[in-house]
């Protein structure tokens, strides 16, 4: 087994390869890295039904449809990676060129980090679109991913490396953290001079502790506790609709929405029907139902659990909402503003003036009109696969795709001036 240090060594050693492989050698990486994965399916399946298995006495029904991989799911892990292929190589890029009156030439270029580290949770998917970005990107990675999809991570690397392999770039582009203990994490936390990037993917202890010990450059990737504020004046089918989606399409996912404010002068009319909508014509389907923790005016107009002091602060990956009713715009976005982690959050109305200041207002990397939180991905970005959601201002701010895994250097071009 490779110590953690012989891991992040393996990585710096490999990323000048990257750093010089041109557009057409990293898309044959690519390419090859794709095809990887389905030819290898019944291995990683076989991992994965170990990771499952060992899983079933610690991890809930929602958090192990997570972990699950199936058929579909590899492919489409698959035509993730082909997607990056299609977008522009973001190294390299001129972002802005001066020339100066003494004649210097100034451009400020797009370059790859180096070596960038992920440290994430048990979703044997980021494996591979932490992977394919970074090779895209013109790094090398380590990935540190959570105990409970070790085995289904290491089958998807070995498949990976292999492609690199066949491509003709070093496998040690891509690595593979074997150590799950929380000391290999502090390795990468303190890999100052090797690490060059870091970046925290999953719930909120695990970005707390990066954030808080990191020594390298680490980006805060934030948790989910996103809101949709249904207004007065909001069409009621399209914000039963969009809830339903943002709770239940995949609730173990930091997009999904966790609290549904609700204006006081509709509540009577909208939160029967929520509760209808996400409780009884869900079962009546025979899909999981929502449980809704209700706040003291909430709980007014229709029946729940009562609404715990954290119910407001929480992601629950899960399918349970917290609910609200506010006075006004000004009473959504204040408690917006008390509870977001600043991820994504919405606004469902027809009043274009509230529309404009909610989305003026509201301090998220994402803030939607009309729509589910759950586009908050790169993919439906266009960005290809993602990297995270960053809740952070400096560097990078919502999804982070290719252009986010770059770095910038000035270069200058001269004829011989002196100062």
């Amino acid at each position: 087994m490779r110590t953690t240090r012989e891991i992040i060594a393996d990585a710096v050693a490999a990323k000048a390869a990257l750093a010089l492989a041109d557009t057409d050698a990293k898309n044959r990486a690519l390419a090859a890295m794709a095809n990887a994965l389905p030819d290898d399916a019944e291995s990683i399946l076989a991992a994965n039904a170990l990771d499952i298995e060992a899983s079933r006495a610690t991890l809930g029904e929602v958090m192990l449809d997570r972990l699950a991989l199936n058929p579909a799911r590899i492919r489409g892990m698959a035509e993730g990676i082909r997607e990056l292929i299609s977008l522009p190589d973001p190294v390299g890029r001129v972002l802005s060129r001066v020339e100066r009156p003494n004649g210097l030439v100034i451009e400020k270029t797009s370059v790859p980090f180096g070596v960038v580290a992920i440290i994430y949770e048990s979703r044997p998917n980021v494996t591979a679109d932490a992977a394919a970005l970074s090779i895209k990107a013109g790094s090398s990675c380590v990935l540190r991913g959570g105990k409970e999809a070790f085995r289904s991570a290491q089958a998807i690397v070995r498949a990976l490396r292999k492609g690199l392999r066949d491509a003709g770039l070093p496998e040690n582009a891509v690595n593979l953290v074997e150590d799950t203990s929380r000391e290999s994490a502090r390795e990468l936390m303190t890999a100052s001079g090797q690490i060059d990037l870091l970046i925290p993917r999953g719930g909120a202890a695990l970005i707390r502790a990066c954030v808080e010990n990191a020594t390298v450059p680490c980006i805060e990737t934030g948790t989910g506790v996103c809101h949709i504020y249904v207004d007065r004046a909001a069409d009621v089918d399209m914000a039963l609709s969009i809830v339903e989606n943002a709770k239940c399409s995949r609730p173990s996912v930091c997009n999904a929405c966790e609290v549904c404010l609700v204006h006081r002068d509709i509540a009577a009319a909208f939160l029967p029907r929520l509760r209808a909508r996400l409780a009884d014509e869900r079962s009546a389907k025979g899909k999981q139902t929502v449980e809704l923790r209700l706040s003291e005016r909430a709980a007014r107009f229709i029946e729940g659990t009562s609404a715990g002091a954290d119910d407001f602060d929480t992601e629950f990956l899960d399918y349970i909402l917290a609910v609200e009713v506010v006075d006004d715009l000004n009473g959504a976005i204040a408690h917006i503003e008390k509870h977001s982690t600043r991820h994504s959050d919405a606004i469902v109305t027809a009043d274009d003036a509230a529309a404009r200041e909610f989305a003026a207002r509201v301090d998220s990397a994402v803030v939607y009109v009309n729509a589910s939180t759950r586009f908050t991905d790169g993919g439906e970005f266009g960005l290809g696969c993602e990297m995270g959601i960053s809740t952070q201002k400096l560097h990078a701010r919502g999804p982070m795709g290719l252009g986010e895994l770059c770095a910038y250097k000035y270069v200058i071009k001269g004829t011989g001036q002196v100062r």
